[in-house]
Parts: C-alpha cells; sequence; structure tokens
C-alpha cells in the first residue's frame, strides 16, 4: 500500500488530510507536526510521497526540501500553502518539490495531484533502469587498440561542436557511440535525439526533420516541431544517413549551411542550433560517385570522422563483452548469473560476427541463456551455425589495415585472454602454459596489453 507522509503544524489540518487520504486514495497514512519531525520519519518508513506545508515555525518547508536535497534521493514531494503566494510554490519546485496545491483546493485535486507525481517517479525509475541496462550491454568496452583508439576519439571530439559522421557496419555500436558523444559533450542534459532516416516514409521525411505547420498537408491538423527543433541545445542522431532521399538531402544541407529550418508549409525560418552527427554503414564516396548522395553535403557531414572497428577486429574484448551481457540479461530475465564455459567462449572468439557484429553476438547470449537450465553455459547451448562442427569460416579481418603495432597487440591480448580464460583465470596456471618464467611475468603483460578481468 502507498505510504504517504503528510507534514504541518496544524493538528486540524493534518487529522483532515489523513482521513481524506486513507477514504480517498486508499492510502496508508503518516503524520508528522514539524519539519524535524518529519525528516526522522523520512528516515524509519519507506515513505512514497510527501505532502509538505511551506509556512511553518522553526524549520519551514523550505528548509525540509534543503535538507532532502542534501541526503539524496528521497520520494516525491507535493507542496501546498495557504497564502495563496504561488511564486514560493515555485521557489519550493525549484529546491526539488515535485508538484504543488492551494491549502483551499479539494481532496479530490490533491489525490490527482499524488498519483500524478507517484506515476512521473516511477517513469523515471523505469527510465533510469534502461539506462543502467544499456550501459551494462554496452558495446563500448574493453581495452584492445582499436577500442582505445576509438575511445581516445570520443574524448577528443566529445566537446567539439562540430558535426561528426560515424561509419562502421550494423551491429557495431555506432548509436551507443553517439550517445558517448553527447554524453561526454558540454551539455549531457540537454536533449539527445535519434532519427532513423531508414524508417522515415518518403513523404515525411521533410515533416519528421524540420517540422511542419498546421494545414500543410492532409493530416496536419496541428503545428509540429521537427526533429532538429526537438533536439533544442543538445545533439541530433541521424542514423542511416546514406538512406536520405536526394531532395531531403538537399534541405539538410541548407539547414547545416543556414542553422535554420523552413517548416512545411511556413515561410519563416527557425533558427536552430543542435549538433550533428551521423551514421552509416555505407560507402559514402561510392554513394557520390553513383549520384546517390550529394557531394557537398558529405563534406559538410564528414568534417570529423569515427570508425567504428567491427567485432572481429577485437576479438579480445569479446570475454568482457560476453560476460557483460550474459549478466545484464540474467539480471533482466530474472535469473541468477550463469558462466561460460571456456570451450564455449572459445567457439565464440572463433566466428566472424560477420552478420551483425556486437548485436548478433548479445542474440546469441540471450539464446543460449535461454537454452541453458544448468549454471554454466557450454558448446551445446551454442546455436548450431557456431558450433566446432560446422565447419564456419576462421575470423579474417578484410577491413581497413590496422599499423603492424596494432595488429600485432591485438594477437598478443587474444592469445592471453583465450589461455586466461582456460585456465579459469588463474595467473600461475596461465604464465605455465604460456611458457612464461611466473606469475609475475604475466601480470607485467597484462598491465601493458590493458587485460583485465569482467
Amino acid at each position: 500500500m502507498t505510504l504517504v507522509l503528510v507534514i504541518d503544524d496544524v493538528p486540524a489540518m493534518t487529522s483532515l488530510y489523513e482521513y481524506d487520504l486513507r477514504r480517498l486514495g486508499q492510502y496508508a497514512v503518516h503524520v508528522a507536526h514539524s519539519g524535524r519531525e518529519g525528516l526522522d520519519a523520512l528516515l524509519q518508513d519507506d515513505v512514497d510521497c510527501v505532502i509538505l506545508d511551506l509556512e511553518m515555525p522553526g524549520m519551514d518547508g523550505f528548509a525540509v526540501l534543503r535538507e532532502m536535497a542534501k541526503r539524496g534521493g528521497g520520494p516525491p514531494v507535493i507542496v501546498y500553502t495557504g497564502t495563496g503566494d504561488f511564486d514560493r510554490c515555485v521557489q519550493a519546485m525549484r529546491l526539488g518539490a515535485d508538484g504543488f496545491v492551494d491549502k483551499n483546493e479539494p481532496i479530490e485535486r490533491v489525490v490527482h495531484e499524488v498519483e500524478t507525481v507517484l506515476k512521473l517517479r516511477s517513469l523515471r525509475e523505469q527510465v533510469a533502469a534502461m539506462q543502467r541496462r544499456d550501459r551494462a550491454e554496452s558495446a563500448l568496452v574493453g581495452g584492445s587498440p582499436p577500442m582505445r583508439a576509438l575511445q581516445d576519439a570520443i574524448a577528443r571530439l566529445a566537446r567539439i561542436p562540430s558535426p561528426v559522421l560515424l561509419l562502421g557496419e550494423s551491429g557495431s555500436g555506432k548509436d551507443i557511440v553517439a550517445r558517448e558523444l553527447h554524453l561526454a559533450g558540454s551539455d549531457p542534459k540537454a536533449p539527445f535525439l535519434a532519427v532513423n532516416c531508414a524508417a522515415l516514409p518518403d513523404h515525411l521525411v521533410e515533416s519528421e526533420l524540420f517540422g511542419h505547420e498546421r494545414g500543410a498537408f492532409t493530416g496536419a491538423v496541428t503545428t509540429r516541431k521537427g526533429a532538429f527543433e526537438a533536439a533544442g541545445k543538445g545533439t541530433l542522431f541521424l542514423d542511416e544517413i546514406g538512406e536520405l532521399p536526394l531532395a531531403a538531402q538537399a534541405k539538410l544541407l541548407r539547414v547545416l549551411e543556414a542553422h535554420t529550418v523552413t517548416r512545411v508549409g511556413a515561410s519563416g525560418t527557425i533558427p536552430v542550433t543542435a549538433r550533428v552527427i551521423t551514421a552509416t554503414n555505407r560507402d559514402l564516396d561510392s554513394e557520390v560517385s553513383t549520384g546517390r548522395f550529394r557531394e557537398d553535403l558529405l563534406y559538410r557531414l564528414n568534417v570529423h570522422v569515427i570508425r567504428v572497428p567491427p567485432l572481429r577486429e577485437r576479438l579480445s574484448d569479446l570475454p568482457e563483452l560476453a560476460e557483460r551481457f550474459v549478466a545484464a540479461i540474467c539480471a533482466r530475465f530474472g535469473r541468477r548469473v550463469k558462466t561460460l564455459e571456456p570451450t564455449a567462449l572459445a567457439a565464440l572468439m572463433r566466428y566472424e560476427w560477420r552478420r551483425n557484429n556486437v548485436r548478433e553476438l548479445r542474440n546469441v547470449i540471450e539464446r543460449m541463456i535461454i537454452a541453458t537450465d544448468g549454471e554454466t553455459i557450454g558448446v551445446e547451448q551454442l546455436p548450431a551455425e557456431l558450433r566446432p562442427e560446422a565447419g564456419f569460416r576462421e575470423t579474417v579481418s578484410e577491413a581497413e589495415p590496422q599499423s603492424y603495432r596494432a595488429l600485432r597487440e591485438e594477437a598478443e591480448r587474444r592469445i592471453v585472454v583465450e589461455a586466461l580464460e582456460r585456465h579459469g583465470w588463474h595467473l600461475t596456471r596461465t604464465a605455465s602454459a604460456l611458457g612464461l618464467a611466473d606469475h609475475a611475468s604475466l601480470s607485467k603483460i597484462m598491465k601493458r596489453l590493458d587485460v583485465r578481468r569482467a
């Protein structure tokens, strides 16, 4: 049952609220007759919502809000005042209150406000849980040379407002790189808006990107902001930019040049400030040569270019990725965390992952978890195409050539990681198997290659 804490120094008011909230809202209600008593109750009880009087002697409602902010977290707070001075309510909202009512409003309005702030808090918790899950299942883990180069590029470009073009195969994590660029930028709390250009119907592309006025076309019953306006001072991520029709490419070019948009059906322009990040798995130079992509637009988009490496170029990161996926997926399904057997992990590291890269690995891990009844995931749970007897091709990278040093370091890293996995990360046994003098020698190599257990 939802527990509501009412904090007010007037006993008649707390009694009234207690009775009506129980009757109309079916809530459990606790009361406190001072700010200090209310703060003590918050430490003792699992309170779901606070109704707080701003006008109290001694510690008033503002002081309570400040103290709650110092403690961090806490339940949502609805403030009320009998003075009619709603500027004070606005001030309370700035201190962390989630809603406000007037003392003279009917109790039905108070119950409605309680329901509203509880729903908002639930939505925030769901979003936070999704963000935690996204981070847990992020493709941006590992210390391989390609990943270190990618992380360095993100750090260099995050605070630069110029456009960034992300190049990489499907499933390699371009969307995650775009979000990391935003989060590491100068205003991570600003909006991050992602638009999949391949999913936009041709007749709605301009409306979705630039907005439209009411009556601009059949079905335009209201004025609507486009993606550039909605992104505000944040980041607009245009995924699959190579799929954008040529007519829309021309208008996108004008927006990037003038930093203004014109809604469909409008004559005036609207200034826009969002940073633009684009991504594609196409070869845009080839698209330019065949006339399917504008060369002048490409030069606007590729001010900075980040190449997102495919999984087969950083297979030494796969054990860490796999362990993270196993933990995150088991947690989401409410299952005990399982362990990948070394033989199963070795099979995963021999596969090419050309179909969908990290996304394909994550899907395979999920299928293996579902197929597993015990505590360990073995080769028996591998999809048929990944089993050793399937005869799949060994991983051979056909991507952009890397330096000899980077290729050598990645090969060393794979050898060390595979050996550690085979021996359960027991340093002495692994050092012996690799022909090293002792575990100290292995530790130095691990430090040099940035190898650590997930």
